[in-house]
């Protein structure tokens, strides 16, 4: 019998793709996901394949420095079953000259970009084939991998869905930011994978490392050092003092793929500039394309540099100016959740873990938070993580406010003091509508669960009360606490009454209310201090003084106004200030203290689809723009990002922008691909640069074929 010779080998990328939920990322090459069967076609030259005389042997091998005891290589025969815990390979004849063979990646597999070997026996003669590359990814459709979310709507968000929404602002004025995720554009899995090869573990023992990728836990661990706290190779890099001259302001990016492929192209530097939302939307983009379920969070209220996890200091003068140096609330944060089932602390199943690629400074440098499983950071298990006391403080730390006398002296206010960590959110399953996560993070506020959380986290942080009983973990509570204003007869409040946008005076009505039968006199002073979103006090912008009478049991409403003219130079790019009243302490010492932060929105964008899309057709989208302030716009720039419509992201100079005038500028796209497209457009200029908006291009599912054949 003559030797069989091999024709060609068919890799059927296409079918492949499809049943493993990658064929987003094209279908030119093979693209598979773990523990799950792929096929390809041998077609022989001369002859029908002979169990008896032919033999065939696989080897997959990934990494620089494969080995078989590390899990990185792996040789295995075609045989007549499948192993899902190893490599294994089985076949079955189609016709005289062609066999349908089936390999299946085992479950617990590395991922990575693998290269396929065949060794063909026959007739005692040995035939040696590369048969190519192909990448294998995490699992999120198999039951048995860590990753595994049984529940379909989610995979289509958190695994399959390119676009997103980042939310920012305000507890009572939450923003959302459109955000292009685009784990599936062209050279994203290879900058991902070059990711990894950049880590410092990776540089330390390749070996090593790449046998370390089977686990997602450890994926999640070295990407969450490699977003932001990377000494060389870090992907991003924080403005030093918010301060951007030297790079890209954060508030410029609309989406990941711009960020990860200027990264990537130039040689691994970091990109200047990115903040807490940047790092997070850069991060779920990396965790999705390797497969992993991921999504973006926002808390409100989080202390993240805080000297102490439980307590934080709010100290003010008597104009109400904030005096705090660097321990500061930030006013929104963003993290990741990472859907996993952590076998290093036995979870049965899969839940969502906190991830943080935002730095904190410690005594051991910056570092990064997570995995840290979201229920223990409910519960108080602040120990099952190196990281727990700090994320349980910066969503349950509590606020104490103090009025400055100077020379060191000082005096606990009389106010209503806010929760740290409100309003945890992200964006909705298959809407853009906000999802209120809370209850995961936080039980009910006075709750009997919410008690014995914070004893189980207190004991555990704090040393002094490891065997302190309940009662006096409540007692340093109390003591801790601000006085509430009706201690002293008084509410006061905060009440907007206009949403200003950029460009329009703040008004705000003051009401204080006297509890106390007995008329009431007082001496306050008012101030607005510009501020950015991690809450670093800037620039006083306004100030008032009042005497305020109030009679018996009285109510009075105060109409606060700050001119634009005042607060408008001095505003940074998440447009937040805080107006504060503070009264001058009295023969007893009292001082009450009234806050409200204040975001102004930014001037939208609008944009609006001229033609109805079709696909591979051209079609045209208006932007519109409009410059309602008293002054020019200079340095306009108009940014366009829609991947699969217009290419590339553009930048377009729109030059000066004569105040009370209408831009509008109208953009050609041609839809190449079916599903939901984001089109984003911005505009900057010399004085701000988050005016944004975005539409959706919905060109809906492909047409459904039949005959498809596959392996």
């Amino acid at each position: 019998m003559e030797v069989l010779e091999v024709k060609n080998v068919d890799l059927n990328c296409l079918q492949n793709c499809k049943s493993h939920h990658t064929q987003s990322f094209g279908t030119n090459r093979l693209i598979v996901r773990r523990g799950q069967a792929f096929g390809l076609y041998l077609h022989f030259q001369n002859r029908d394949w002979n169990d008896d005389k032919d033999k065939i042997t696989f080897t997959v091998e990934t990494g620089m420095k494969p080995c078989e005891s590390l899990g990185t290589k792996s040789t295995f025969p075609l045989g007549g079953n499948t192993d899902q815990n190893l490599w294994s390979a089985c076949y079955k004849q189609l016709d005289k000259k062609c066999l349908s063979v089936n390999l299946l990646s085992p479950v617990n597999a590395c991922v990575g970009c693998y290269l396929l070997n065949m060794c063909l026996i026959s007739c005692d003669h040995t035939h040696s084939q590369k048969l190519g590359e192909f990448y294998v990814l995490f699992n999120p459709w198999c039951s048995d991998d860590p990753v595994y979310l049984d529940n379909e709507a989610y995979r289509e968000e958190y695994i399959l869905n390119e676009h997103g929404i980042v939310f920012q602002g305000l507890p009572k004025h939450i923003t959302s930011h459109a955000w292009h995720f685009g784990q599936f554009q062209d050279d994203i899995l290879e900058i991902c994978l070059k990711i990894l090869d950049s880590s410092t573990n990776f540089l330390r023992d390749p070996g090593m490392d790449c046998s370390c990728r089977n686990d997602p836990a450890y994926i999640c661990r070295v990407l969450n050092n490699m977003i932001c706290c990377h000494k060389k190779k870090s992907i991003l890099k924080l403005p030093p003092n918010n301060n951007c001259v030297q790079g890209v302001n954060p508030s410029i990016w609309n989406g990941s793929i711009p960020i990860l492929r200027q990264w990537y192209h130039n040689k691994c530097k970091p990109v200047k500039h990115g903040h807490c939302g940047t790092l997070a939307a850069v991060m779920c983009t990396v965790l999705r394309c390797l497969g992993i379920p991921s999504r973006v969070v926002t808390g409100f209220y989080c202390p993240l540099n805080a000297v102490d996890p439980l307590i934080i200091q709010e100290v003010f003068d008597f104009t109400g100016k904030s005096l705090n140096g660097k321990e500061h609330i930030w006013r929104y944060h963003c993290w990741n959740e990472s859907w996993i089932a952590q076998k290093d602390i036995n979870q049965s199943g899969g839940d969502w873990q906190y991830l943080d690629p935002t730095p904190i400074e410690t005594s051991k440098g910056s570092v990064c938070s997570g995995p840290i499983w979201v229920k223990s950071i409910r519960d108080g298990d602040v120990d099952t993580d190196s990281d727990g006391p700090h994320v349980f403080g910066l969503l349950n730390a509590r606020i104490t406010a103090w009025v400055s006398q100077g020379r060191g002296k000082k005096i606990k206010l009389h106010c209503e003091t806010w929760p740290c960590g409100q309003c945890i959110s992200t964006k909705s399953a298959g809407s853009d509508l906000r999802e209120d996560i809370s209850n995961a993070y936080k039980y009910e506020s006075g709750s009997l669960q919410e008690k014995k959380a914070l004893y189980k986290a207190y004991r555990k942080i704090n040393s002094r009360y490891l065997n302190a009983p309940n009662s006096e973990i409540d007692k340093d509570l109390v003591s801790q606490r601000n006085k509430s204003l009706k201690d002293i007869g008084i509410a006061m409040k905060f009440k907007m009454a206009n949403c200003p946008v950029y460009g329009q005076d703040v008004q705000m009505h003051w009401v204080l209310k006297n509890l106390c039968n007995e008329a009431k006199d007082r001496k306050f002073n008012l101030c607005a201090q510009t501020m950015t979103y991690n809450g670093c006090l800037l620039d006083q912008v306004w100030k008032d003084n009042i005497h305020i009478t109030l009679g018996p049991k009285e109510v009075k409403t105060i109409l606060i106004t700050i001119p634009y003219d005042d607060y408008g130079p001095h505003l940074c790019d998440h447009n937040i200030m805080r107006v504060v009243a503070v009264s001058m302490p009295e023969h007893k010492g009292e001082v009450m203290m009234v806050e409200r932060d204040v975001l102004v929105d930014s001037l939208p964008v609008k944009i609006k689809i001229l033609d109805h899309p079709r696909m591979n057709a051209p079609c045209s989208a208006e932007v519109i723009f409009s410059n309602p302030l008293k002054e020019d716009l200079k340095n306009c720039m108009l940014h366009l990002e829609g991947y699969r419509l217009i290419g590339e992201p553009t930048a377009t100079k729109l030059g000066t922008l004569s105040a009370n005038h209408m831009a509008q500028t109208c953009v050609e796209f041609t839809p190449h691909n079916y599903g939901r497209h984001q089109f984003m457009a911005s505009i900057s200029c010399d004085k701000f640069c988050n005016c944004k908006g975005y539409a959706i291009i919905d060109m809906g599912s492909p047409p459904t074929t039949s005959g498809e054949g596959g392996a």
